[in-house]
Formats: C-alpha cells, structure tokens, sequence
C-alpha cells in the first residue's frame, strides 16, 4: 500500500479549522467572571463615553474669550470635584475644577494648574486658551448605539473593562470547551511515585492541562491509559461521552505498542495522520462519535510544539472565537548557524539575545524539555532552508502561542 504524503503545517491546520464546529450554548455570566470567555452576541453601548464634557486636568475652567490677554484675573466662584455638579459659569469668574468633573455650562477651556496662580478668591490665569482646551467631549470614546465587543472576540481585561464602562454588568459567552485528556504508555509514572527501570515521569500530563487550562477548557483527566488496543478503545469511548475534544499524548507512532491509530479507526475516524513538521511528525486527528480527537506525539517538545499550532487554533475555534487567530510573527536576526536543512518545516527553540538577535538553544532535540523553558519562543523556518547567522528569520514568541 502506498503511503501518502506528509500534509504540509498550512494544510494540516486548515483542515482542522475547516471541520471545526463552534460549541452554540450561551452562558450569561457577571462581567467580572467572563475574563478568557468568548462573547457570543455583540454588545451595543447603551451611552455615551464620557457621558458630558468633562476636564482632563486639574485646574480651571474658563471662558476661553475672558483670558484673551494671557494674564486674566478672574474671581474663582466655585469648586468642582469629580462626579459633581457645577453651576453654569458666569463672565469673569472661573471654576476650580479637578480631572474628571464636568464643564459647568458657560466654560469652554480649562487651564491646567500649572499656569495659574491664586491669591485669596481670585485667580490670575497665565495664558491664553483655545477654546476646548483640556476637555474631553461626551461621546469622543463612544457613542451611544455603537457596537462597543464584536462577537467572537476572546475578552481579556481590556475588553471587560470596557464593557464596564458602559454598564454591562453580565455577558453572554459561549460556555466553556468541555476537553476530555488521557496518555499512553507502560512507561508513564506520576511524580512522586517510585521510578522503576525504564519509566519515565508523565511530563506531557502536566504540561497539557496547563496549556488548556490557559485557554479557559473544562478538562477531564482520564489519567495514564495502559499500551492496549481494548484499553485505548474503551477509555475512548468513555472519553467521548460528553465531551467536545479528546486529547491524547502518546501512541500515535507506528510501532507495535502504538495503539491510538488504530483504536480511533475502530471508534470513530481518522482525517489526518502525520505532518510535514519537525518536532512532531505523528499528530493525528479525527472524530469519536460526536467529539473530536487530536493524538499528540509522546515526546515532550512534540506535543508541546503541535499543541501550540494546531491544538490551539482549534481549540479556539471550537470556542467560537471569529476572525484571525494566528499568531503574530516577527522577523529577527539569526545570531546563529543552522546548516543542515530538513525536508520538514522546522520550529527552532530560541531566545533573544542582548544583541537584539535570537540565539539557538543547543539541542533541539524532541526531548529536551528545557529548551522550551529557556526559550522565548520558535523560529518557524521553512522545509529546506538552511540558516547562516545574520539571516532574517519568523520569530514567534511564545506568548502568542500559549494563551
């Protein structure tokens, strides 16, 4: 039987977003409890941003015409703090005004204190303002009627904050990603269990819950699975029950104790098997009845690699997150040589350097776990490109790849 060929990093991902189905139901939940939630509903300001005029000094408001001449002396006839009232401002006088407050009806500049001196009741303005000055007008943020959170948008502090400041104390969000996770392998041990000849400790488990629990999933943790065909399927058949995603580390190789391959093929169906990526070569992915499954690679750079590009972006747009969710790249200069080109596309741990250039970590082995601790993040380099230092290179930080 022929082998197919290996699915380039571009294809294998917009397969998977293609068969991505966001999840429909709606929570609606305080704004204060919706940091990392997807907005399912756009949300339409119910006012305007200011509400009124307001100062953005402290300081004096004035009739810009009574300080014409640059050395105004005019009787201060009240005081406003924020969030009073002001009377309307009549000729001659001034207000003593704090940053924020509203611009009594009359004024039309606010001189900041810095050029102002007061002497008893009167102050004497030391310059000559434009009219408008120092005042933020009602609606200059926004208006009321405009949509203020498209839906689909991933809300981070800045957008909750901005909810709130038009009043939204509650959001509607799609609710979270129900994510079922199991690992393979007679090898596998839990930290602080003893570690018999040939076991290693289960890094991938902590590793990956951590990765979706950074993007806000509800996880269920089936634990190490043991290196059998009717294990694998039963514990996937388990998995699939009300859940949206099963991940899996582990078993996805060809090997004899590779079982994932095969057990998915016997409980649901596999779309996708082996990409032209390096780390991570065997990532699979398919359905189990109504969930979907993506196998990572046990070796831990390798699953941490494929989680962060096509994990991710799938899990993201499961979640119902529109528009661009790939991550920002930026170009940077190798302080390096990388002679030996690889058929595959190559994601290299780095880290920047004083020099302002990226520096490679020594080995870039699928195993070295220490690389992803050390780095700042990968270089995406092309399949066949080989690398002299003073190249430019795709940089992506690992901020954009992890959260």
């Amino acid at each position: 039987m022929e082998r197919k060929p290996m699915l380039a990093v571009r294809e294998a991902l917009d397969l998977m977003l293609a068969a991505a189905r966001p999840v429909q139901e709606v929570d609606v939940i305080s704004t204060l409890a919706a940091n990392g939630r997807v907005l399912a509903s756009a949300q339409v300001s119910g006012m305007n941003v200011p509400g009124a005029d307001n100062t953005q000094m402290d300081g004096y408001a004035v009739r810009a015409a009574d300080c014409a001449s640059g050395q105004a002396s005019l009787t201060v006839s009240q005081r406003i703090p924020a969030g009073h009232v002001g009377q309307p401002l009549l000729p001659g006088t001034a207000a003593r005004i704090f940053t924020g407050a509203m611009i009594p009806e009359g004024a039309d500049a606010v001189v900041m204190q810095e050029q102002c001196e007061l002497t008893g009741n009167v102050v004497t303005v030391k310059h000559a303002p434009k009219s408008g000055e120092w005042i933020r007008r009602a609606g200059e943020d926004i208006t009321s009627g405009s949509v203020v959170l498209p839906a689909g948008v991933r809300l981070r502090s800045q957008e909750l904050g901005l909810a709130a400041s038009v009043g939204l104390a509650q959001l509607p969000v799609r609710r979270k990603l129900r994510v079922a996770v199991f690992f393979t392998g007679d090898e596998l041990t839990m930290p602080g269990e003893p570690l018999a000849p040939g076991a290693i400790y289960n890094s991938n488990r902590f590793t990956l819950r951590a990765l979706l629990e950074n993007l806000g999933c509800e996880i269920t943790d089936f634990g190490i699975v043991p290196d059998s065909l009717d294990a694998t399927r039963s514990v996937l058949r388990e998995s699939a029950q009300g859940h949206d995603l099963i991940i899996t580390s582990g078993g996805v190789s060809v090997g004899e104790e590779d079982h994932i391959k095969p057990a998915v093929e016997a409980e649901g169906k596999l779309n996708m098997w082996q990409i032209a990526v390096k780390p991570g070569k065997p990532l699979a992915f398919g359905e189990v009845q109504q969930a979907f499954f993506v196998g990572l690679p046990g070796n831990p750079v390798s699953s941490f690699i494929t989680f962060m590009l096509f994990v991710r972006p799938f899990v993201l747009r499961l979640q119902g997150v529109e528009g661009a969710i790939a991550p920002r790249a930026f170009t940077m200069r190798a302080d390096f040589d990388w002679p030996k080109a690889d058929k595959r596309n190559e994601f290299l741990r780095v880290r920047i350097n004083e020099a302002g250039g990226v520096e490679l970590f020594r080995n870039q082995s699928s195993g070295v776990l220490t690389s992803t601790v050390w780095g700042d993040g990968v270089i995406d380099n092309p399949p066949g490109q080989a690398i002299a230092s003073g190249d430019l290179v795709r940089f992506i930080p690992f901020n954009e790849l992890l959260y």
